[in-house]
């Protein structure tokens, strides 16, 4: 039996016929009724997370996993505050969230009555949608109340695919669950956007041409065979530059950057720029420093992101369309006019002078040993991993700990670059790894961790889900900012230098515990975390020091230049 309440169940009923199949819910008495509904019907799965900011994660991993959107929902008052952080960072990752909160009858608020507060529009601009639901009392508020939640639907889902909120208003009484079935409802249909190929032929033309020209390609959505195979094509004609973050294909070209410096022959007088945020901060200030010709962006969400402040050309497409594009012209596929139209040799001697480099980095980083340290962990985790014959996906979290993924992971990482926050690494893995037949592990660093640590209170955890965390107890990455260190609000203020450890937060959630302080130990444990069969999540937390960590990126980074 469903509940009596009209806008409920034709939210409900909405949800369905828009292919929302999971929900991440959250206990509460005003959200009650909407969860009991969610429970009735066959059509979704329910998923219990009690940390409302940890959910609103969990959601968003559950969605980066199977590409399609999942809701979370909460009760009335703060509950809904708590669920910001995972909806600005699903917004800006274009896999965005079904946020549905319950909240109080529309006069109560502000009136000092228990768990309210202004819900409507509390996401501001990190949501491309927010509708609020009263109950519908003649055909005409059914109409609205049917139109307001298709409109929220078909945001979720159109190129920008940023968050949308859904706020629903209940009176009590709130428990009355008399409907035998769901009302069938309206849904609104949605076509995207062709892209405009013909747009984008031309500016690759130009750029075919170019005697520098670069591509490069930021965080991509999902793992893709089909990003690999076109950056590798592209690669032949073009000097292409992506980081773990795009695809399986490497390019250790950050590192190349601190041996080169600001050396002009290496600066593009062509861009063209596809996906989403990078983690190198190098490229970043060595491309500000040039003066391309024609610098242009392919958009998801239309918006000018002109990163390398020289933007001189934008173009609203689906990036993987736009690369497929791009390297069946290089291919001369289809028909289409392809590379062989342009002069071979106009960009050769730049590709040249990139290969060249790039090689002289990678046989460098396979050649040092760095002693026992984070980097040396994520070294051997990285070959260890390489070896095992399962299907598997690794996320690592921000901070140090992606950026030595960009040096040892030959392989695409998840990683939660939209805003780059700390505080949601732990769920969004935990949500992925529910969805996930792989293995999914975490590669997380300390404050991250502890920050996150209620992503492990949850019952719906396997033994696909594995930690290396990675714990040096503190803020190592703050030691490697140019006097930071000097500070001496740096260690206990900053970096917040701490003496915990996970293992009890291990035992209280029925987590595998392994840890490791040197070489040995770190070999012994990552075996066991790659290969141990059970049932159950397992962590193993590498216990290192923040000066060995540093001295250990340092050592490398003086071995390159």
């Amino acid at each position: 039996m469903f509940s009596d309440k009209k806008n409920i169940n034709i939210l409900t009923s909405l949800l369905v016929a828009h292919g929302v199949k999971r929900v991440v819910v959250c206990p509460g008495s005003r959200n009650a009724p909407i969860v009991h509904n969610f429970n009735e019907c066959d059509d979704i799965t329910c998923y219990p997370v009690t940390d409302e900011r940890s959910a609103g994660f969990y959601a968003l991993g559950m969605a980066l996993a199977d590409d399609s959107p999942v809701a979370v929902c909460v009760t009335s008052g703060t509950a809904l505050l708590n669920v910001v952080p995972a909806v600005a960072e699903a917004s800006y990752r274009h896999r965005g969230i079904v946020v549905i909160s319950a909240d109080r009858p529309l006069e109560w608020i502000d009136q000092l009555d228990g768990q309210t507060l202004p819900q409507n529009g509390a996401f501001g601009r990190y949501v491309s949608k927010c509708v609020s639901l009263s109950e519908p009392n003649n055909e005409q508020e059914h109409w609205y109340c049917n139109r307001l939640i298709n409109e929220a639907l078909i945001a979720v889902r159109t190129h920008e695919r940023k968050s949308v909120h859904i706020n629903v208003h209940i009176n009590e009484p709130l428990f009355n669950f008399t409907l035998s079935k769901l009302p069938v409802e309206r849904k609104i249909g949605y076509v995207p956007s062709i892209m405009n190929l013909g747009a984008l032929r031309a500016i690759a033309e130009r750029m075919l041409t170019a005697h520098k020209p670069m591509v490069i390609v930021g965080q991509t959505r999902t793992r893709s065979s089909e990003v690999a195979d076109a950056i590798k094509t592209i690669g032949r004609k073009v000097v292409v530059i992506s980081e773990t973050l795009a695809s399986d294909v490497m390019t250790h070209f950050d590192l190349m950057l601190s041996r080169i410096g600001k050396d002009e022959r290496y600066m593009p007088d062509f861009i063209l720029y596809l996906g989403d945020n990078m983690v190198s901060k190098r490229l970043k200030k060595f491309l500000r420093l040039s003066h391309p010709d024609e610098s242009w962006a392919v958009s998801e969400d239309h918006e000018i992101h002109d990163t390398f402040m020289h933007l001189t050309g934008l173009i609203e497409a689906d990036y993987i369309e736009a690369l497929n594009e791009l390297a069946e012209m290089i291919n001369g596929m289809g028909g289409k006019q392809g590379c062989k139209s342009y002069a071979d040799n106009n960009n050769v001697e730049f590709r040249q002078r990139w290969k060249e480099q790039i090689e002289i980095i990678d046989a460098k980083i396979t050649s040092y040993e760095p002693q026992y340290s984070q980097m040396s962990a994520v070294k051997e985790f990285e070959e260890s991993l390489a070896d095992m014959d399962y299907g598997y996906q690794v996320h690592y979290a921000n901070s140090s700990v992606v950026r030595l993924a960009d040096i040892y992971a030959d392989h695409y990482v998840w990683c939660n670059r939209g805003v780059n926050g700390i505080e949601g690494s732990l769920s969004t893995a935990a949500g992925f790894s529910v969805v996930c037949c792989d293995m999914v592990f975490c590669v997380i660093g300390d404050l991250s961790f502890f920050y996150d640590q209620n992503a492990l209170w949850n019952t719906n955890l396997g033994g696909n889900f594995r930690i290396l965390l990675l714990n040096n107890g503190g803020g190592g990455i703050f030691y490697n900012l140019k006097g930071l260190k000097e500070s001496h609000a740096c260690e206990k203020l900053v970096a917040a230098c701490h003496t915990t450890t996970a293992q009890g937060i291990c035992t209280q959630n029925d987590i595998g515990y392994v840890s490791a302080r040197n070489d040995e130990e770190l070999r012994l444990g990552i075996a066991m975390l790659l290969t141990s069969e059970t049932k159950r999540p397992m962590l193993l937390e590498v216990f290192t020091d923040i000066s060995d960590d540093s001295n250990a990126l340092i050592e490398l980074v003086k071995n390159i230049k």
